[in-house]
């Protein structure tokens, strides 16, 4: 999936991250020289040979400068959640690649792989078997979607034959070691504060982050072929078997010997719910997160599940890991006594 022959360096921003550090990981056993730009240094990928850029996506000096002397981007990193000022995600999201792309420019960064997420496409409804034809949200209750959007539309617009560009939307990226998704799941669900929105019949798509990381990989190796087909495009990279969301939840919970989900609350009413979450939230003090919110109860009622056609074509994209699978690893490490079992 990458050249085993070049020894050019990358960088990869959020490379400590979950998506982020899997890359790293395989980027390093196949040979490459890695550079890594976040806010935590990771000393065990010290020890192995990567050079550690410590900064945040808001320091547009030291982002653009840490494209010096590399060959490719992958730029992992960003802002993620659902609620928050939607300055802070700008400066993150949107600022922060710009930033990247004046480095890229500047510096002669040959490609750019840019993990950008579905939900630029939101648009309230449900998503069965969409493709890349759907516009780009500019109307979402969240600032994480709006940000995202803005900042995927100018990375492929900035596509030319001297930066290569292309965006990819991993959704739901889950497996062992999941720091977020998984984790958040079982603590809801092992406080009593989990309910079924809407039917519970929504399907939905996920991918294995390995799988996540395989599209990464063939994106680059894509956007260096002479034809280039992906430069410039955006694609969905999902696991493509969708499934029905709160029966993969629920049977989680069992294999894990936590009760089910059983408990209903309907769209309507997950939205009032959410949308006075959201005003108490705006002037109350408060840092957390709402348990509520009016994308939340929409992502967690709706279809979601994509057209795989694109990725396959242009990509060479066929999820390696499959949900069965998947499954399976990730209940095995979340087993009491397991050093896999989150934090709750």
């Amino acid at each position: 999936m990458i050249d085993p022959t070049s020894r050019a360096p990358v960088l990869v921003t959020g490379g400590t991250g979950f998506l982020g550090r899997r890359l790293v990981e395989r980027l390093l056993a196949a040979g490459r020289r890695v550079a890594v730009l976040g806010r935590t240094p990771a000393a065990d990928l010290e020890a192995r040979g990567v050079r550690f850029i410590r900064a945040s996506l808001d320091d547009s000096a030291a982002v653009a400068a840490a494209c010096a002397g590399v060959e490719s981007v992958f730029h992992v990193a960003a802002k993620v959640g659902v609620w928050g000022r939607y300055d802070d995600f700008f400066r993150a999201n949107v600022l922060g690649t710009r930033a990247l792309l004046a480095g890229c420019a500047a510096h002669g960064v040959n490609r750019l792989v840019y993990t950008s997420t579905p939900s630029v496409v939101y648009n309230g409804r449900d998503l069965a078997g969409a493709d890349e034809s759907l516009p780009l949200t500019t109307e979402c209750p969240s600032p994480y979607p709006l940000t995202k959007a803005i900042a995927e539309r100018e990375v492929l617009a900035a596509n030319s034959p001297r930066l290569r560009t292309v965006a990819l939307r991993p959704h739901l990226i889950w497996g062992v070691g999941d720091p977020h998704l998984v984790p958040r799941v079982l603590e809801r669900a092992r406080a009593g504060r989990l309910r079924i929105i809407g039917e519970g019949r929504n399907r939905v798509d996920m991918v294995h982050v390995e799988n996540a990381v395989d599209a990464h990989l063939l994106a680059d190796v894509a956007l260096a072929r002479e034809d280039a087909a992906a430069a410039g495009r955006a694609y969905f990279i999902t696991n493509g078997e969708p499934v029905i969301l709160w029966d993969w939840i629920n049977d989680l919970l069992r294999a894990l010997g936590e009760p089910p989900v059983t408990k209903h609350l309907s769209l309507r009413a997950a939205s009032a719910i959410g949308a006075t979450c959201e005003l108490l939230w705006r002037v109350l003090p408060v840092s957390a997160e709402p348990p509520m919110t009016r994308f939340i109860a929409a992502e967690l009622a709706k279809e979601h599940w994509f057209n795989l056609a694109a990725a396959r074509r242009d990509l060479g994209y066929v999820p390696r890991i499959n949900m069965a699978e998947g499954t399976r690893q990730l209940i095995e490490a979340l087993r009491p006594g397991s050093a896999g079992v989150p934090p709750v």
